[in-house]
């Protein structure tokens, strides 16, 4: 068995830390104490969850630990939320999502588990086992009174044919079980190979079923899903399972159900409160003489709670690293082997909307919010299945100079509505006469006043061996890393302008680590109004400074002055 993260490990200042406040299994934990510290502090109260979680940059959860928005907007460094397991109900996702924080699950950890438990309590209320039980430690011998029945030949009705629902499906055939499902997202061809009969709808296997599981997530749609009027339309002889979420039935109705005659028994694993509340529908289900009952055990296994823990600790580590999770609830899911194929087009994109923001607004008094901007991916790009992480860096690039918003791919759609910034995709699968098999083009379109469409600004840019280059800035054709301290000056094309500018940053200790000229591109219209004194039509370029040493204001100014040039710009990358 691999050591359990110690609460008494000197903490390490530069490392990251995670809070785990429930007990989960030390075999995942072991994955993490290498790289970050770990405090598994159990027993907190909310109030004590509010007052650590400031300092940590990862939660790990189970099912009790309510993650609030409170808790959410006290995590000031929080990245992810993981819960070790599938429901994330006690986890408040619309404000982890609006902060930025991806919460991550489990869902295949305790799939068997879930199975497994939901036949133990299909054959327990068959078999009368609870009630046997019981009563036989009473000193009772009630051999009579608790004839149960026979599961081969009877009919099983399974909402929700996922993971779990198709593992008791299997669980159920093996039985010799008939198998009746309702799922519109279920595949037609999967079931028919495990020999299970999709039927459109609920009301179409209420009145067959002897045996009705639920496996689905507790959503609006399926809060209540089975009341007073789903419950009558069964025999009087069916059982109803429920080891998925509490909530999906009406718990007033099951009691009245059981009390009626209505059906037959029922095997419940999970309520709508846990523990139920004294005197509630709940509580009166755990101790009614028709109910096998279990304090939510499906997932109480020695392997599940290894297996969600390695899972979701894996992905905490991941996160925490750089990485994409695999089982994220608030962002969609990404191949690793796709991410890696992006990654470097999106610190290609990232630097685009940071070098946009600052060459084209930031210097001009002028605001992002209200601009159109249109990203198109070309060639190998243009063929990726998922470019999420690329619109997240463009809205990361956008404000990060004029905002602290922590932006990510879990967050960068909210950002933008909240800046006003709006961003449209085009893809081009042409590859005929592209340069660059990752071509990135970033199009901007400024609101002139009144509303009227102003002018239009493009940065080009693409990825080889891992680094990126620009190679368009608006009408200049260029080809120079975005890093570092750049100087980006706007000039006529004439004799001497390299040396003048030379001159003015020798003067003020400023080191030039490279230069790059960017010539006009002819195929683009002149603009409609021309910067400082030269006379529209005059030959024109970029120059391209990367440098080192303190740049003040002095020297933009000194730069400005210069004889010829038009416009200058600071970019810090």
């Amino acid at each position: 068995m691999a050591p359990s993260a110690v609460d008494a490990a000197p903490s390490h200042p530069a490392r990251p830390r995670i809070l785990v406040p429930e007990k989960v299994s030390p075999d995942g934990l072991a994955l993490l104490t290498p790289h970050f510290d770990v405090d598994n502090t159990t027993g907190l109260s909310a109030d004590e969850i509010i007052s650590k979680i400031p300092n940590y940059h990862g939660l790990i959860v189970r099912s009790e630990t309510k993650v609030t928005a409170e808790v959410l907007q006290a995590g000031k460094k929080l990245k992810v939320v993981a819960r070790a397991g599938v429901g994330v109900d006690n986890i408040d996702v619309p404000a982890a999502t609006a902060q930025g924080i991806i919460v991550v699950n489990s869902p295949a950890g305790n799939i068997v588990a879930a199975a497994e438990h939901t036949v133990a309590l299909l054959l327990a209320t068959a078999r009368n086992v609870g009630r046997a039980d019981g009563t036989l430690k009473e000193g009772k011998w009630e051999r009579s009174k608790l004839v149960g029945i026979e599961v081969g030949r009877k009919t099983l009705g399974i909402i929700g044919l996922g993971k779990v629902g198709l593992k008791v499906a299997r669980m159920a055939k093996g039985l010799r079980m008939k198998v009746v499902a309702v799922d519109p997202y279920a595949s037609a061809e999967i079931a028919r190979q495990e020999g299970v009969e999709l039927r459109p709808s609920l009301a179409d296997i209420l009145p067959e079923v002897d045996f009705l599981t639920i496996h689905t997530p507790l959503l609006a749609t399926t809060l209540d899903l089975i009341g007073e009027e789903e419950l009558k339309r069964m025999k009087k002889t069916a059982r109803v399972l429920n080891v998925a979420r509490g909530g999906v039935y009406n718990e007033a109705a099951l009691l009245k159900a059981l009390d009626e005659g209505w059906i037959a028994a029922a095997g419940l694993d999970v309520f709508s409160s846990e523990p139920p509340a004294p005197d509630s529908a709940a509580s009166k289900l755990t101790k009614h003489p028709k109910v096998v009952a279990t304090p939510h055990l499906g997932a109480s296994t020695v392997e599940a709670q290894e297996n969600v823990s390695l899972d979701v600790c894996t992905q905490v580590l991941e996160i925490l690293r750089g990485g994409l999770p695999t089982s994220a609830v608030n962002i969609p899911i990404i191949l690793p082997e796709e991410y890696r194929k992006l990654e470097p087009s999106v610190q290609l994109v990232e630097k685009m909307g940071r070098l946009y923001t600052q060459h084209f607004v930031g210097g001009k008094g002028g605001m992002i919010g209200g601009r159109k901007f249109e990203l198109t991916y070309h060639g190998e790009l243009a063929k990726m299945p998922n470019t999420k992480p690329l619109f997240a860096a463009l809205v990361k690039g956008l404000v990060a100079s004029i905002s602290d918003s922590h932006v990510n791919i879990v967050n960068a759609n909210l950002i933008a509505q909240q800046k006003a910034i709006s961003i449209s995709e085009t893809f081009q699968n042409e590859t005929k006469g592209l340069l660059y098999a990752n071509l990135v083009t970033l199009k901007a379109h400024d609101n002139g006043d009144g509303g009227k469409e102003g002018s239009q600004q493009i940065i080009e840019g693409y990825t080889s061996d891992q680094r990126a280059y620009i190679s368009k800035l608006d009408r200049f054709n260029a080809n120079f890393p975005p890093e570092g301290t750049l100087i980006i000056l706007h000039n006529y094309d004439q004799p001497g302008k390299i040396g003048g500018v030379g001159t003015v940053l020798g003067q003020h200790g400023i080191n030039i680590r490279f230069m790059q000229v960017g010539s006009l591109d002819r195929g683009l219209a002149p603009p409609q109004e021309q910067a400082g004194n030269g006379k529209e039509g005059d030959n024109e370029a970029l120059m391209i400074l990367g440098v080192d040493g303190p740049l003040s204001g002095d020297v933009i100014d000194g730069l400005r002055k210069s004889e010829g040039v038009l416009d200058v710009s600071l970019v810090r990358l």
